[in-house]
């Protein structure tokens, strides 16, 4: 989680930064490795616990929250991969989102898990 509320706001120095920098190659092994040794193997494990935590516990699947709850980690999901193919676009010095945009999507995943907690502890549609 950490990795999906800090990589955007790296994003938004990597907007600063001129191609080619040394701020650039900087900000780019930043990018590289919280991707590839921090979120990657976090959202497969991730995966993996919620799985077996769910044959453990068992699926509760026919809950409104639950769908909620869900909907809310395939929003955190798709992020992740939106995360990914925009380092790719300042890798290849082809980005086109400004500052402002990395401002507005950083916001993304504490909504999603403040959706997701509130779902989980209250219980709403029950």
């Amino acid at each position: 989680m950490a990795g999906l509320l800090y990589l955007p706001r790296i994003y938004v120095y990597h907007t600063k930064a001129k191609i080619g920098s040394e701020l650039d190659s900087t900000l780019q092994v930043m990018e590289l490795k919280l991707l590839r040794f921090i979120m990657n193997p976090a959202i497969i494990s991730t995966f993996i616990f919620g799985l077996i935590n769910a044959h453990i516990y068992g699926f509760v699947a026919l809950d409104t929250w639950f769908h909620v709850k869900m909907f809310a980690v395939l929003i955190l999901v798709i992020f992740h991969g939106l995360l990914a193919r925009w380092r790719k676009d300042f890798a290849n010095g082809k980005n086109v989102h400004s500052e402002k945009f990395y401002r507005i999507v950083n916001e993304i995943p504490a909504i999603c898990m403040i959706v997701a907690v509130i779902m989980v502890i209250v219980k709403p549609f029950d």
